[in-house]
Parts: C-alpha cells; structure tokens; sequence
C-alpha cells in the first residue's frame, strides 16, 4: 500500500510528523508531497527539522498569492506527480489551500481521497478555511475525524458511512514534545521569570481591516504584563502595508517559533491570545487560558470546557492577560494519544 501525504502549511507538519511515524510503524510506504505554501524557513524546514519528519519527496516550490492562483497553482503542479505516482490514498489535512488542491486533484485523477481532521465546522463562510474543509469532506472517500462532535457534524451531512473516530494527532504530538520542550525563549526585554502573555494573530478578518489590526494591537500594548507576540510573516507584511508599527507598550516581538519552542512558550504563558486554530487547542491540552479573537472555534470543546473564550468585539481586553482559569481540564476531548495509529489502521483496512 502506498499512502501519499499532501502538506503544504505549519499546521499540517505538525499533525504529518505523528502520522509518518505511524505509518512507517505500521510497515505502510508513504510518500511526502509538500506544495511550498508555506516556504519560510521558520514555518516550513524547522518543522521538518525540530519534529523529524522524512524530507518531502517532491517539493512544488509553489509560495505566497492569492487563493485562486496559489490553489490553481497547486494543482497544476500536483496533478503530473500524483498521476505518475497513482498512491492507493491521498492523503489530505486540515482546511488549507494545499488541503484543496489536493483534493480537486485526487478526485479527478479517480484516486482514494482521505481527509484528516475531517468534519470540523466554523459555519462561518466568509472564512476560506471553512470552504476548504467542507468541499474536502465531501470529496473523500475516508472521513478521519477528530472528536465526536465533528463525527456529529459529519452525520447531519450524510457523510457518516465513511466517518471514523481516530482522535486528533495534534494531541499527540503537542503532549510528546511537551514531556521534552525545555524553557521557552525570552525576547529581548522580557525578563527571565517575568509573567507574559503569548499572542499571534495572523488571519484575514483581523489584518486585512487595518482600523481592526491597529485595535488588537492596540489592546495587546495595553496589556498589563508583557506580550510576547510571535510575529507570523502575514502579520509583518500587512503591518509594513498599512503603516502599522509593531511593537511599543507592553507588546514584545519575536520570530515564529519552532514546534518546540512554542509548545515551551505556551506552557510557561500566563495567558494565550489569539486567532489560530491550533493554537487554541494547544493552549487546552496545555492548560493555559485562552482568548481568541474571532467570531467563532472549530474547537467548540475547549470553549464549553471554559479554558477558551471568544472575544471578536475585543470586550475582554481587560481580563486578556489573567482570564479564568477552571479548577481542571480533561485531557481526553482530543483522544488518547494514540491518534495517529487510528489512522494507520484505518486507512489500512479501508485500502
């Protein structure tokens, strides 16, 4: 059986790492196709590096533009090689452009398409994201979810034949590393032992309105303690286009950091803020308090679990730096760690 992963984003390097090893574990060939979203070398070769994933067997070189060309792009791209290859599965994640293109792609070449962490809903589609993982899961053949309710979501759209329950690999890589992270880089003007709050922000709807940019920002400067804001290229660039300097007040920026380090950062975080989906959860499984700064969370549970709140008016700025905390987490909303062996053995059976 040959499995083919198609990876192109941060996220997905992170949730691949667990899966190559459990593929591998499992005797199973696997291929490596990552597309080239994301190509700087912080997001993109350090993952590969810092979590040891096999180097990709085919890089597309694809880069940065907007939806339509970069996802027409990839796919121009990925058709030629996937067709020489014909895997006995593709192999998507998440809710990316690379995630699409695959998709579209392996559909039309008549290939098994399967999707990990299938099932997730926002059900807000003015996101990208949320088009990408819808159109994805109704493409596939395999649906790999990663929690009950996105089995739920699945079901109320007649895609629960070929839904399965495997957990989320997110989980188990995140509390891996966390067992051997050490202490998280200080930026310079932090002192060592100081309280901070981790910050990211990166997504359309809170950079591409530059009056909104200038208020999270503004809120983030505001903060009583020191922000610790790893700076995600997308923010830069919107920064430089709108005039908006980074930094001042209490806000402290930083290079993205590697899985390790951020992983060691979250953990060692008075409080998270943020608008990434990952992240969210990584806060969760790490028991850190987080606020997301959007309307709505694929990641419903950590928001019912009271560990995540959301804050799209930026009404809570004031409790951004010491939100509440619940008197304990469940660590099991996400799986048992094994995740990515669930995936192994179903796409194995299914091939």
């Amino acid at each position: 059986m040959l499995v083919t992963s198609v990876v192109g984003a941060r996220p997905q390097f992170v949730k691949l790492a667990p899966v190559a090893e459990a593929l591998a574990e499992a005797g199973i060939n696997h291929r490596i196709i990552h597309t080239g979203q994301h190509y700087d070398e912080r997001m993109s070769q350090a993952f590969f590096t810092d979590l040891v994933i096999p180097a990709p067997d085919h890089n597309l070189a694809v880069g940065s533009g907007g939806h339509g060309a970069q996802t027409g792009e990839m796919m121009i791209r990925l058709e030629p090689v996937l067709e020489q290859d014909r895997p006995d599965w593709v192999l998507t994640y998440g809710d990316t452009n690379s995630t699409l293109a695959a998709a579209v792609v392996a559909v039309k070449l008549h290939l098994p398409l399967a999707h990990l962490e299938a099932g997730l809903r926002s059900f807000n589609r003015r996101m990208p994201e949320e088009h990408n993982r819808v159109l994805t899961d109704h493409a596939s053949d395999l649906l790999l979810a990663p929690t009950q309710l996105a089995m739920a979501n699945l079901a109320g759209e007649g895609l629960g034949a070929h839904s399965r329950l495997v957990g989320d690999v997110m989980a188990d890589v995140c509390l891996r590393v966390a067992r051997t992270a050490g202490a998280p880089p200080k930026p310079d003007g932090l002192d060592p032992g100081a309280p901070y709050v981790l910050a990211t922000i990166h997504r359309a709807e809170n950079t591409d309105d530059h009056d909104r940019l200038a208020a999270i920002l503004g809120a983030l400067r505001a903060q009583p303690i020191p922000v610790v804001l790893t700076a995600h290229p997308r923010l830069v660039a919107k920064c430089a286009a709108a005039g908006i300097g980074l930094g001042g007040g209490s806000l402290l920026v930083a290079e993205p950091l590697g899985y390790p380090d951020m992983v060691a950062a979250v953990r060692g975080a008075a409080a998270v803020v943020t608008d990434s989906g990952g992240l969210q959860k990584e806060a969760y499984l790490l028991g850190t308090p987080c606020t997301t700064v959007r309307t709505e969370t694929e990641w419903v549970e950590t928001v019912a679990a009271g560990w995540n709140r959301l804050d799209p008016g930026l009404s809570l700025v004031d409790t951004w730096a010491a939100p509440p905390r619940p008197a304990a987490a469940s660590r099991d909303l996400y799986g048992d760690g094994h995740a990515a062996q669930a995936v192994a053995a179903a796409l194995a059976s299914a091939g």
